[in-house]
This record gives C-alpha cells, sequence and structure tokens, in this order.
C-alpha cells in the first residue's frame, strides 16, 4: 500500500449527491475538499446558516419516526442523493432506511437497526461465533435482580467475596449515556423506573480498546487500534507495544466481525476487551464518526483526513486505486503517537480556568482547547459528553504520553 498522497483527488467525478445525515463541519469540508457534491440533513434550525453560506441543506427531526417519515427520502430524491452517510449515533437507522430504498438493498435498513439496538447486536455478534459476555434484556428491577444473581452463583462466589459487578445500558443510546454499573442489591433498588426496558450485561476484565476500521466493498482499507488509557477520560493512538503486539490477531477479530454483521462501505468503530491470557471479547460496535475526538488523533499520528476517508469508504462509487492512493499503511507511516485528556470540573462551581506552566512547557503537549466558564454551575456530565476543552500530546513513545494523560486527567484546572 502506498503512502499517503496530501494532494490526493478522486480519480473520476461523481455521479449524484451524498447525504451528509447530522451537522458536523469536519465532514462538510471533507466533502467539498474531495469535490463531492454533497447535501447536509440537519436538525432544525442549522440549516438556514448552512444555506446561507451555499450549503445545499435539508431540515429533519431525527428523533420523528411516524407516516410522514418517507419525507425524507422524497426529499433526498429530489436533490439527485445517492447515498446516505450517518454523522452520529442517531442518524444511523435514518441512513440504513435511505440507503435500503436509494440502493434497492432492504437488508441495509436491517442492519442499520442492528447497529442501533444493543441487545440485537449482542444477539448477533454471539450467533456469528464472537466471544461476549452475559446478557439479558430487563424490564423491571426483579429481573436485574435475578441477573446479578445468577451471574454471581455462576462465578462460584461464596459468603464474604465481593459480589461481581454487572452492567446496565439503554438498548438505543450512543455510547456511555445512560450506562451505571451494579455492584449490589441496593444499588438496583435505587434505579429510576425511566431506565427500563434496558439491557443488563456481565463485566469483562481486561483492557479496553476500540477500533477504527475503514471498510470498503466489505475489505478493511485502514484499521486503527485506540488505546483507552482511562474509558470516557483519556486514550492514545496508536497504542502502546503490549497492545499493538496483537494487531495481527485484533485485525482477524474486526474481519469476522465485518463479515458477521455483512458490512460492505463505511467506518465501524468496535470496542474490545482483551485479557491476561490474550483472549479478546467483544463489546459493542457503532456505525458513525467515534466520540473522544478519535478521528482528531488519527489524522495527527498518521497524517490523512479520516473525516474524508469516512466519505470515500461509504460510497460505492470510489475505487480500489483511489483508496490504495488515500491510505498510509498502519504500521510503516506512522508519524508518532497522539493523545488526548478529556478534561471535567471537579467542583459543581466555578469561575476560572488556570492552565500551570508545568503543562505548558512539557515537550510533549502540543495544545489544549480548554475553555474560560461562561457560567459558574457546571453542566451535568451526560455519557462521556459535556467536557470542558481536552489536551493533546504528541510525540514517539506511547508510554510516555500515557503518564502524561494520567498526570492531568486528575488536576483541577477549573477554580
Amino acid at each position: 500500500m502506498h503512502a499517503y498522497n496530501p494532494d490526493f483527488t478522486l480519480s473520476a467525478p461523481r455521479s449524484g449527491k451524498i447525504a451528509l445525515l447530522g451537522y458536523l463541519i469536519e465532514s462538510f469540508e471533507a466533502a467539498h475538499k474531495l469535490g463531492l457534491d454533497f447535501v447536509a440533513v440537519v436538525p432544525p434550525g442549522f440549516e438556514t446558516a448552512l444555506q446561507q453560506d451555499g450549503i445545499d441543506a435539508i431540515a429533519w427531526d431525527f428523533d420523528r419516526i411516524n407516516e410522514h417519515s418517507d419525507e425524507l427520502l422524497t426529499q433526498c430524491l429530489d436533490k439527485n442523493v445517492r447515498v446516505a452517510v450517518p454523522l452520529y449515533e442517531e442518524c444511523v437507522e435514518w441512513a440504513g432506511a435511505l440507503n435500503a430504498r436509494i440502493q434497492d438493498k432492504p437488508r441495509l435498513f436491517n442492519r442499520g437497526l442492528l447497529f442501533r439496538d444493543k441487545a440485537m447486536m449482542k444477539r448477533k455478534a454471539q450467533m456469528s461465533g464472537l466471544r461476549v459476555g452475559v446478557f439479558e434484556e430487563v424490564s423491571h428491577r426483579d429481573e436485574v435482580k435475578r441477573f446479578f444473581r445468577r451471574v454471581n452463583e455462576a462465578l462460584m462466589n461464596v459468603a464474604g467475596d465481593v459480589e461481581d459487578p454487572v452492567h446496565l445500558k439503554p438498548t438505543r443510546a450512543a455510547g456511555s449515556v445512560g450506562h451505571c454499573i451494579i455492584r449490589s442489591l441496593a444499588d438496583i433498588d435505587a434505579l429510576p423506573d425511566d431506565v427500563f426496558p434496558c439491557m443488563v450485561e456481565s463485566h469483562l476484565d481486561g483492557q479496553e480498546f476500540s477500533v477504527e476500521a475503514f471498510i470498503h466493498n466489505g475489505k478493511i482499507w485502514f484499521m486503527n487500534i485506540n488505546e483507552y488509557v482511562h474509558l470516557g477520560y483519556s486514550q492514545v493512538l496508536p497504542p502502546g507495544p503490549e497492545l499493538e503486539a496483537e494487531r495481527a490477531k485484533i485485525r482477524l477479530a474486526v474481519e469476522k466481525l465485518v463479515s458477521a454483521f455483512n458490512m460492505d462501505n463505511g467506518v465501524i468503530h468496535p470496542e474490545y476487551f482483551i485479557d491476561s491470557a490474550g483472549e479478546l471479547n467483544f463489546g459493542e460496535v457503532a456505525n458513525r464518526i467515534p466520540g473522544g475526538h478519535i478521528f482528531d488523533l488519527i489524522q495527527r499520528a498518521y497524517g490523512f483526513d479520516p473525516f474524508a476517508a469516512q466519505l470515500l469508504c461509504a460510497d460505492p462509487q470510489t475505487s480500489d486505486e483511489e483508496l490504495q492512493a488515500f491510505f498510509p499503511d498502519e504500521v510503516r507511516d506512522i508519524q508518532g503517537h497522539a493523545g488526548n485528556v478529556m478534561i471535567y470540573p471537579q467542583k459543581p462551581r466555578v469561575s476560572k480556568l488556570e492552565v500551570p506552566d508545568e503543562l505548558l512547557q512539557d515537550p510533549l503537549y502540543e495544545k489544549h482547547d480548554m475553555f474560560e466558564p461562561v457560567t459558574q454551575k457546571v453542566a451535568e456530565r451526560v455519557g462521556f459528553g459535556n467536557h470542558y476543552g481536552k489536551i493533546n500530546f504528541f510525540g514517539d513513545d506511547a508510554e510516555a504520553i500515557k503518564q502524561r494523560l494520567i498526570r492531568w486527567e486528575k488536576f483541577d484546572f477549573y477554580q
């Protein structure tokens, strides 16, 4: 595979438009730079400014699913859309529905639902021979208690042992939103009524990491491994030597996942656990741009634009020659290791940001985008969102970057 060419251009013009579902400036800019004709399908209120900037835009409420949902298809067909690309979790099934109709492939909608429903996803993975934890769909507290007891009975715990935790997750939510850990029966009693129905699953031990796989015609053209130093807070890629040594094994696991989920074109973001014996356990998979600013880290570490890569891989008209010219080699062409730590205020009220010289003078420090608080009350955290900025590091040694991430993760920047 050739090294990435920063002057990459499409080898042939495209017919029709692509629909970008969700508001993401980086994806709009990537489409423009590639010369792809596109229409932005954005939540109501965002379309006006885009149209004023000369960007073709459709306003659509992605939470609205009713007998009028076909209106979006009609609007896309009127604009000669030939493929829809989801940028956010809430847009995945909409993209599946559009592509199923536009490309006359009904299974694309079913696959969109599969990526959105975590319990269905787990069942499909298990049926395909992937290693997953024990899981059940539950609708009330008694079912959670029964699951919690059964898991700990299966582990042959006896009186005095610390009970093994189980995880409770919504079946349809992005990333960690709504995820909580159950450590005791008292935790179950404290659950609010509105968490049900949901899914519970056993705890998976080991190092957690994600993969960002760029796929076209069922083939992985580029595979990034992102090592979570502390899930939801800090990460580094490419990973440290211990996880990097498992790259071949990880690629085989992702290829099996791509085959099991009948993935043809686009980007997937699966998460795995690798235990002390080197066994891989599948966590879950998303079919959109990952959170945590992972795409920004990929661009820094490898030098190519992953937002453009998603569009190329999602497009059935992209040729193998174009992809070969676009992607670097994931092992040979590393420019360095990039990491970030997301910062959250540690107090309920804050008034100012203070950045110490120790950070600014660190040779591995690159930049931060932490902001001065506009209001004193700290925003409630939802999942791993609502952070007050991030700090980026870059260097030749992944372990040295991990030390920095751990160092600054607990530092209180907000006073």
